[in-house]
């Protein structure tokens, strides 16, 4: 059995590589901003409104107009210069968010979703050009640090940015944040602008973006479903959105009805949560399983153990009124989906060549965020009837999310052994 290669330190890559360590330092800034943003969004929200369905709808143009954007997205990653379309998307994304300091009364209630979701296609153009910039910046060997670096990142700036999103709306207010936000996609633009990204030409047929889009976004599914071993992985976080989706949705109202007097703090103590989880759980499982062909059964157990995480949370917060009691399931459940999102990603990095990589993270996101969608969808309407209590909600999605991940193991476990052991599984 041939050794595995000498993974790089998370300190030693971020010294070593300047590149990476400027892109990295954009992603610090602008996340943080980001996570003041999501909690003073969903705080507006439910001020302006009231409603659980209201605020289910800036969950899903948080994540639907992402996922209708992503096929074309995914061909700008692949077609342009990946640097300068981050660029781009964040300089926009810093005029976008500013019109959130108009949103004072309930008439105005459209605009928020009118916003985010420019927000978020914005976004969606960010996301598959730094995702496949990654691979284009570090060794092949280097990519689980990278990406555990990137997903902890994530998470830290998830759990300090919604803690200190909570008491910053509560005491600064809601345009302080907004204009911070601002000001943090200026300053990721600017390491980003200072980043040197080689990548592999994409020669076109000189047609317009338009007249190439539905052949170039046809082009790269059917490339997915050419290689089964780059279907699964693409696939696999859609399938962890059956349940997880919902259940992220849900832990913003759980923190309201916790603490409804000062609701933006204990979402964001929720949240707080959810990022420290998402932290720990590729840190922790990047010692714990250094053999990738251990990674899929690793997968499917870490979508049960959210599902498992999210009903203890649910009966917690049926018996007890404090939020940080709660925190600690959500935690543990996203310590599982933190180590299921990298596995996946990385997988889909090695598996994936350059010139297709941007189409194919872009349709992984069009699929996860779809999902995304119909769950929370289907939880939010569940509630606004009355079909069921919040609690109960949460058990139901808890139990979807665990029946998920067994039919994970059952049908993507086996496959991946026997692609493997005949040799099937494709390389970047």
């Amino acid at each position: 059995m041939s050794t595995p290669p000498r993974q790089i330190g998370y300190l030693e890559l971020l010294r070593e590589n300047v590149s990476f360590r400027r892109l990295w330092t954009g992603t610090v800034v602008s996340l943080f901003g980001d996570w003041f943003n999501t909690i003073a969004l969903y705080s507006l929200i439910l001020s302006l409104s009231g409603s659980e369905f209201a605020l289910g709808a800036v969950f899903i143009t948080k994540m639907l107009p992402w996922a209708l954007a992503s096929p074309i997205a995914g061909i700008l990653a692949d077609r342009f210069n990946r640097r300068r379309l981050m660029i781009i998307s964040d300089l926009l994304r810093a005029v976008v968010v500013l019109g959130f300091l108009v949103v004072d009364e309930p008439s105005e209630v459209m605009l928020i979703y009118v916003l985010t979701a420019a927000q978020v296609v914005l976004g969606s153009v960010f996301q598959p050009a730094k995702s496949a910039s990654v691979p284009n910046i570090v060794k092949r060997e280097h990519l689980v640090t990278a990406n555990t670096i990137m997903a902890a990142t994530w998470s830290v700036l998830l759990a300090i940015g919604a803690a200190a999103g909570g008491f910053a709306v509560e005491y600064l207010g809601l345009k302080a944040v907004f204009i911070m936000d601002s000001l943090t996609y200026l300053v990721s633009a600017w390491f980003i602008y200072r980043t040197v990204i080689p990548q592999f030409t994409y020669v076109s047929s000189g047609e317009s973006l338009v007249r190439t889009a539905h052949r170039e976004v046809m082009d790269g599914l059917r490339h997915i479903k050419r290689f089964p071993a780059i279907r699964r992985m693409a696939t696999t976080k859609a399938v962890w959105a059956m349940g997880g989706g919902a259940l992220v949705f849900l832990l913003a109202l759980l923190g309201e009805s916790l603490n409804p007097e000062a609701a933006s703090v204990s979402i964001g103590i929720l949240f707080a949560a959810r990022g420290v989880g998402t932290g720990v759980g590729p840190v922790a499982v990047r010692s714990w399983f250094k053999d990738e062909r251990l990674w899929p059964p690793v997968i499917g157990t870490c979508i049960i153990l959210t599902g498992a995480g999210y009903i203890v949370a649910g009966w917690m917060a049926a018996v007890y009124t404090a939020s940080f009691l709660v925190a600690i399931p959500v935690m543990l459940a996203h310590t599982a989906g933190g180590a299921n999102w990298v596995f996946s990603t990385v997988l889909l990095q090695q598996r994936v060549v350059d010139q297709y990589r941007g189409r194919v993270f872009a349709t992984e996101w069009l699929l996860v965020m779809g999902m995304e969608s119909i769950s929370i969808f289907v939880a939010s309407l569940i509630l606004e009837m009355g079909l069921l209590s919040l609690v109960q909600a949460v058990l139901v999605f808890g139990c979807v999310s665990m029946l998920s991940g067994v039919l994970w193991l059952i049908g993507v476990v086996p496959a991946e052994k026997r692609d493997r052991r005949e040799g099937r599984i494709p390389q970047s």
